[in-house]
């Protein structure tokens, strides 16, 4: 039975998904110091970690089962209307990336679930952020993955790794560190309000679980 919640969810998950394919084409064009973060940031960072925090909560609240389904509504609605909204290449990456790395997420969130509260969402959001920028950015910017359209000509030339090493690369390298290195500070960062909405998920009937 479908219930209010669940569209709520998908929806949340949909839109997310959907702003962080479109910020991904933008680089943070900023100073830190000598530090030029269009070189490691695009501020799709900063969005997409909030998949991970909705599929934690969903998870919580109804189970792996209905989170799944409703991991895989948003992921049917993200990638529609990101081919209207971002190049084909883009919503191909970020749909292949977003399921996997939601899947996996679940996964591991259900296994810790019944552990310390902050072990199941910190685990499951940290490696589905590892997976899901791996898969993401390989597939949108790698030479190899050029059949799934062309190469962003920026993307692919040299920078120093991380804006600073003395190690050069193509700049979507540095992207994909920089992108990661924001997931998981922002999956640290979210354990707080994850813990105090937490307190309200289960207050409801029919959670699947205590807090620790």
């Amino acid at each position: 039975m479908i219930k209010p919640g669940h569209i709520v969810a998908a929806a949340v998950m949909a839109a997310v998904v959907v702003l962080s394919n479109v910020l991904v084409q933008y680089p943070v064009e900023a100073m830190v110091g000598q530090l030029q973060l269009a070189d490691i940031l695009t501020w799709g960072a900063f969005t997409f970690p909030l998949a991970f925090f909705v599929s934690d909560l969903t998870n919580r609240r109804y189970g792996p089962n209905v989170a799944r389904i409703i991991v895989l509504v948003g992921f049917v609605c993200a990638v529609a209307v990101s081919v209207k909204l971002a190049t084909p290449r883009l919503a191909v990456a970020s749909g292949a990336a977003y399921l996997f790395g939601q899947l996996l997420d679940i996964s591991l969130f259900n296994r810790l679930r019944r552990m310390a509260w902050w072990r199941a969402p910190l685990a499951a959001s940290v490696f589905g952020s590892i997976f899901d920028t791996a898969i993401f950015f390989t597939l949108a910017f790698a030479p190899f993955a050029s059949f799934l359209g062309p190469n962003d000509a920026f993307a692919l030339e040299s920078a120093p790794v991380l804006g600073v090493l003395s190690v050069t690369a193509a700049r979507w390298m540095s992207w994909a560190l920089g992108d990661l290195t924001v997931k998981l500070l922002a999956a640290l960062l979210l354990l707080a309000p994850y813990r105090a909405l937490m307190r309200v998920v289960l207050a409801w009937p029919g959670a699947q679980a205590r807090p620790a």
